[in-house]
């Protein structure tokens, strides 16, 4: 069974910085690339950063040089460092894996008040 453990987010003034962290096993940290993705409501789902096992990483227009996506390698997670928020970056963040099928992590709330 696949499981991705997301802790982190929470509430934060634009300008300041909250991260976020997805956990899993060490097979799949190992042998799949992981994601985070973001959604609001009557929007579609973005991709806001994505990593390689060999930790090459690529971000949405929206977050480049703001968030920084890395792996957390002693804890089988990877790490979404997110700086400089905007309030547009208010949203639920999934992370996602593709560890042959699609698996998604329940999700978990960010907001960011102006």
């Amino acid at each position: 069974q696949v499981q991705l453990v997301e802790s982190g987010g929470g509430l934060a003034q634009a300008g300041e910085s909250l991260n976020l962290t997805c956990s899993t096993s060490p097979a799949i940290f190992n042998s799949a690339p992981m994601a985070w993705y973001r959604h609001n409501p009557g929007k579609q789902r973005e991709l806001v950063a994505s990593i390689t096992t060999t930790g090459l990483t690529e971000y949405a227009k929206s977050v480049e040089g703001r968030f920084t996506l890395s792996r957390e390698v002693t804890k089988n997670a990877i790490l979404l460092q997110m700086d400089s928020l905007k309030v547009e970056d208010t949203a639920a963040y999934y992370c996602w894996t593709g560890w042959g099928n699609s698996y998604w992590g329940r999700g978990i709330q960010v907001t960011v008040s102006s």
